[in-house]
């Protein structure tokens, strides 16, 4: 035995050499006897390289780890190893080691190598060009890299996963090399693509669930979904990441129903056909556990019984750590253990529940609590806002230095710095730095700066007006500080959160209306106190030029309209109520046009509008919870009550009441992606002071439509819109009505929250009506209607909609009103800006 194993080591010694010394020739007419029993030791006297272009040759030497002067062993090792380590640079096709001449025990060395050809250029083919730009920047390819065979294969491999990850599992790749005839030691890579067809998923089946159907377990899968003909708009193609993540939405549902062991034993794939794949997954439920007692420790501000109050977990409920979870750190649809105590400045508390007892399907929960101590806000940062001043930010908080820390200010802050709408929503930074050797925390907030000025340029018809045109600016961060300095017009001074904004309308010689307004949110600065003003003409002609200029007859109506408006942000019942007034005074001079009667003189109209209102959006642009409640009051002084007034034309008075309501809410979803439910209920009253002299023809309803009433508003008109029916159709006399109502539901989903272009599609459910004179309302007649729709916000645009309603009801022709009617069909409706009602 012990002579077999002294030949098998000399045979392996033989192997391990020989490749070494078959690469050693020599040159010349000399000879190198080598003799494998008897090995010979040379000082290495030269070392060359041949056979190179474009690689130095001093470097290639110093990378063999021989230097002239080394005693080698012939055979032996050294040279093995000299050419291993010129392989391991990846830079070489091919290495041949040669003796060039031997005195005596002095042997001189030339390394002949052949370089590997560098990359040039590279190109796609059997793919468009958006494919290939994606791979360019994931294959990462350099001009003048060596091509080698580890390149090319990493290249396959990337190619192929990409399009993996796009459902293509049959996707085949072949990378060939073609010589560049303009670069000396180039080559052009071609890498060739053929997708072949994406792969569907025909069946997915489960394997081991008897306690949840196979049904509710593939509702989990959203990345994964079988074809069916059904399905128009749902995908079935199979892709690796989403799986393994519908994997996990699996055991997480799992764990929601109370089966925590839970387990995915296996999955597999079988291909039906090139097209077609049946997925297969097998699962261990085990046993359903249920909360038995629930026990607290170190808790010294709330007793055990108020705490397992806001906990919410009764004895003999299903066991789920998600539902556990929510109710300890954060539930959004109420009070959980932790907003206890960081909303009262315990920044530090900390709480961790504990398994103390498994017995048979119960389990038995310690909550271990450390309250720590209140923290006291000590500096507050911004960081991001490169155009918006510091103080339009930092008035908004409600994490102030001194005050106690709470997380619901907190989160209360992110929404008000969202809701200036200078910033993008999803980008909003909040950290807490807490500072436990003093008790205190610092926070500081990052922004991203979006635009937020806006240009609006439209048309419509406007009845006798004809084709209008509109075109507006608004300046949504107006500095009117710094316009004093012709440096900050770049192009209009900003950051200071003021509103200026600029409108016309015109359809040539008929019809113009000029605007302007101006708004102050903090008037002084410490207060947020809104200052608004707001100047309006307008001219409208039922004529032409031409027909003008030969009849100063001809009719014409002429507006003039200022306001000046006050507001104030109310501390109770909470602060997200706001009161404010507005003083309006609009004069009508009238010429031979005609509004109920009137033809000629001179209207005048003073009134005050209060408004409370309440508004807790969590995001201006697509709110997914929060809701808006406001009431109005519009009078005009009771001219009637002082004097004979006989007519409500010279001076005309009116009180209006309007409620507008809004409620979000979150169905399904969270910060990236949600299905937001959004109801809507709007009222809307007119009245009198005289019974005697009626309600006059201003300030009254038209409905129908998407409530643009391009033009209309000359006399004082609210336009309200209801899809599915025509522009102002719903409308009981040419004055419009003096009562509506309408309610809406929409579903909203986002396409994209990118906030250069946000994107987001509804489906809707509305109805409304008008009314003539209060005898005849009546709050359950309504004119129905559903559809579809989307809505874009672009910065530079502001909010644009798109909606196809459906009229479910006919509304009726009313003569000289509202022409056809309305008959239940089909329609298109396009919008722009923020529609109230």
């Amino acid at each position: 035995m012990k002579i077999l194993n002294n030949v098998f080591g000399a045979l392996i010694l033989l192997f391990l050499s020989f490749p070494a010394f078959s690469q050693i020739r020599m040159q010349g007419n000399q000879t190198l006897n080598l003799d494998y029993t008897n090995p010979q030791k040379y000082e290495i006297g030269g070392i060359t390289v041949s056979g190179t272009r474009f690689l130095d040759p001093a470097s290639l030497i110093s990378i063999t780890g021989l230097k002239v002067g080394d005693q080698i062993t012939i055979p032996g090792e050294d040279i093995s190893k000299a050419i291993n380590k010129l392989w391991d640079q990846g830079i070489l096709g091919n290495i041949e080691v040669s003796a060039t001449k031997v005195e005596g025990r002095f042997i001189f060395l030339d390394f002949y190598l052949t370089e590997r050809p560098r990359l040039s250029k590279f190109t796609f083919s059997g793919i468009k060009k958006g494919q290939a730009d994606d791979l360019r920047e994931k294959i990462k390819l350099i001009r003048g890299k060596v091509v080698t065979d580890a390149l090319v294969n990493n290249t396959k491999n990337t190619v192929r996963k990409y399009f993996l990850d796009k459902g293509f599992m049959n996707v085949k790749v072949d990378v060939t090399q073609k010589p560049d005839s303009s670069l000396a030691n180039s080559v052009i890579l071609n890498i060739d693509i053929n997708k072949n067809e994406r792969v569907k998923i025909e069946e997915i089946t489960f394997a081991g669930n008897e306690a949840i159907s196979e049904s509710k377990l593939q509702k989990q899968m959203k990345n994964t979904k079988e074809r069916k003909f059904y399905k128009i708009f749902t995908s079935s193609k199979f892709l690796r990441s989403g799986f393994e993540d519908d994997k996990k939405a699996i055991i997480n549902y799992y764990n929601s129903q109370g089966f925590r062991d839970a387990q995915i034993v296996s999955d597999s794939i079988e291909k039906v056909s090139d097209e077609r794949i049946k997925v297969y997954i097998t699962v261990n439920e085990g046993r359903k556990y249920f909360f038995r007692n629930i026990t607290w420790t170190g808790n010294y501000l709330y007793s055990d019984n108020y705490l397992a109050s806001v906990l919410g977990i009764k004895k003999g409920s299903v066991y789920s750590k998600e539902t556990l979870d929510k109710r300890l750190s954060y539930n959004p649809t109420g009070l959980d253990i932790t907003s206890l105590y960081m909303d009262d400045g315990y920044l530090f508390f900390n709480i961790d529940p504990v398994e103390v007892l498994v017995e048979g399907d119960s389990i038995d929960i310690e909550m271990r609590i450390s309250e720590g101590a209140q923290a006291r806000i000590k500096e507050v940062r911004v960081a991001g806002n490169t155009k918006t001043s510091d103080h339009v930010i930092l008035r908004e908080l409600r994490t102030v230095p001194g005050q106690k820390f709470s997380r619901a200010d907190l989160i209360r802050s992110r929404n008000e710095i969202a809701n200036l709408g200078y910033f993008d929503p999803e980008q909003i930074g909040m950290s807490p730095v807490p500072n436990q050797a003093d008790g205190t925390v610092d926070i500081n907030y990052t922004v991203v700066e979006k635009p937020s000025d806006q240009f609006t340029l439209s048309g419509g018809w406007g009845g006798l007006q004809g084709f209008v045109g509109t075109a507006g600016f608004v300046f949504n961060n107006f500095s009117l500080r710094k316009a004093g300095k012709l440096r900050n017009w770049t192009p209009v001074p900003s950051g200071d959160g003021q509103k200026l904004a600029l409108n016309v309308q015109a359809n040539g010689f008929r019809y113009q209306s000029y605007s302007i307004s101006f708004t102050e949110p903090w008037l002084g600065g410490r207060k947020p106190n809104s200052l608004s003003v707001s100047l309006s003409k307008t001219i409208s002609r039922q004529a032409s030029y031409t027909e003008f200029k030969n009849n100063p007859d001809a009719p014409l109506i002429k507006i003039n309209g200022a306001s000046v408006g006050l507001g104030r942000r109310l501390r109770w019942p909470d602060d997200y109520f706001v009161l404010s007034h507005s003083l309006s005074y609009y004069q009508y001079i009238l010429n031979n046009y005609s509004i109920s009667g009137f033809s000629n003189g001179t209207s005048n109209s003073i009134s005050l509008n209060n408004t409370i209102s309440r508004n807790s959006y969590d995001s201006p642009i697509f709110t997914k919870r929060g809701s808006s409640v406001s009431l109005s009051a519009n009078l005009t002084p009771p001219y009637s009550l002082f004097g004979n007034k006989t007519s409500n034309f010279e001076w005309i008075e009116f009180h209006k009441w309007m409620f507008d309501a809004s409620w979000f809410t979150t169905i399904i979803g969270g910060k990236e992606r949600a299905l937001v439910l959004n109801t809507r209920a709007h009222f809307g009253f007119i009245g009198t002071y005289d019974k005697k002299l009626g309600i006059g023809p201003f300030e009254r309803f038209k409905l129908g439509g998407s409530g643009l009433g391009v033009g209309g508003f000359i006399v004082g008109t609210d336009y309200v819109g209801l899809r599915g029916y025509e522009d102002a159709s719903v409308t009981p006399s040419d004055a419009g009505g003096v009562a509506f109502d309408k309610f809406v539901m929409e579903l909203r989903y986002p396409i994209t929250l990118n906030p250069s272009a946000t994107v987001f599609v509804l489906g809707f459910a509305e109805a409304g009506n008008n009314f003539a004179n209060y005898r005849e309302y009546n709050p359950y007649k309504l004119y129905r209607s559903v559809g579809v729709g989307a809505r874009i916000f672009m910065a530079a645009f502001g909010l644009l909609g798109f909606d196809y309603g459906y009229g479910l009801d006919d509304y009726p022709v009313i003569p000289g009103v509202n022409g056809s009617g309305s008959p239940r069909g089909g329609r298109f409706h396009f919008m722009i800006g923020q529609q109230i009602r």
